[in-house]
């Protein structure tokens, strides 16, 4: 009977431990749009397994780094790496997540997915509104044979502070000059009078399938779903190429993760069918948190997910980190405490 009754205390006392620790490792997250689909199906997947429960709340990069800063949450995403120096004014840590690429894509009447192509400086010269007809001569001659209209070009853009909006604009201001003085570079921009904001990557999307006209940016898993025509844009090594998850490969092929802040630049490779436009993302988190049980929620997430759940981000147009940039990650996130 004693033995008994010890059994059932022992019982007791490890499902209660067991019980606070799943409750203590419930973490939350915000921050990029562009992660958001990969995010949300791991959290699924992992309450599936473990019983923690994690929120990832998609309000555009800026805002994640705003929350993580202000330790409102537990991780931030953001699809424009913090800097090194930012880092270290925080005490934070930064990893990569997952690759994707940022597409170029299109709403006119009578042009399939592909058939339109453009340069990086014509590209530029669309986005800061001086090129404003899509039968401009500078689209005409990249593009013999394919009928183009009379019609005003309306630039689909970002509203909110988007680490999309960063990466495509670091893209254009290498193309061109005039884009990076009359526009800029970042996460918030000066767009020329005929654009269009809209909300996350899926407001942009919406924009583009409602307005005949619209050129504009968003993920490569966005514009899947969505069904939107792409953009076949000249690389470096002179090739016109589409976004895939192969084209974003080869771009992120040869980086070297191993730099502080694990952020090397993956735009304009010079791979022959690389993706001009490839970025990774990344979560940030403090190295020494006020709530250990969390910081270890954050650790124990993301090292399930980066291990278990590579072929769900490939199912939603993602590109998963090669084997030993996940190695060099998990390393990263021993300073998470």
């Amino acid at each position: 009977m004693k033995r008994m009754f010890l059994k059932s205390v022992v019982a007791a006392v490890a499902a209660s431990v067991l019980g606070a620790s799943a409750m203590a490792a419930d973490i939350n997250g915000a921050g990029a749009t562009f992660p958001y689909a990969v995010y949300t199906k791991w959290a699924e997947a992992y309450n599936a397994a473990t019983g923690n429960k994690v929120n990832y709340q998609g309000i555009g990069s800026s805002g994640g780094i705003k929350q993580i800063n202000a330790k409102t949450v537990d991780f931030g995403g953001t699809d424009s790496a913090v800097k090194v120096a930012d880092l270290e004014k925080h005490a934070q840590v930064q990893i990569p997540t997952v690759m994707g690429g940022a597409t170029i894509v299109f709403n006119v009447p009578g042009i399939k997915s592909g058939e339109l192509k453009l340069d990086g400086e014509t590209a530029a010269n669309i986005f800061r509104g001086a090129i404003t007809k899509w039968n401009d001569a500078a689209i005409a001659k990249l593009n013999p044979g394919v009928k183009l209209p009379d019609l005003a070009i309306t630039i689909a853009h970002r509203s909110d502070g988007s680490g999309t909006t960063d990466t495509v604009t670091k893209y254009l201001a290498l193309q061109s000059e005039a884009f990076k003085k009359d526009v800029g570079a970042g996460k918030t921009v000066n767009w020329p009078a005929n654009g269009i904001g809209g909300k996350g990557n899926p407001g942009v999307a919406a924009n583009i399938l409602k307005i005949k006209g619209t050129i504009g940016y968003v993920d490569l898993a966005d514009a899947q779903k969505n069904g939107l025509a792409f953009v076949a844009l000249k690389n470096k090594a002179g090739n016109y190429v589409l976004p895939s998850q192969q084209t974003v490969a080869n771009a992120a092929g040869g980086a070297d993760f191993s730099v502080p802040g694990m952020a090397p630049s993956l735009l304009d490779q010079t791979h022959a069918q690389a993706w001009p436009i490839t970025t990774a993302t990344f979560m940030v988190a403090y190295a020494k948190g006020d709530d250990a049980a969390k910081q270890k929620g954050v650790v124990d997430f993301f090292t399930w997910s980066l291990n278990n759940g590579q072929k769900m981000a490939e199912d939603l147009g993602f590109v998963a980190l090669p084997p030993n940039v996940v190695k060099m990650v998990e390393k990263e996130m021993t300073k998470i405490k």
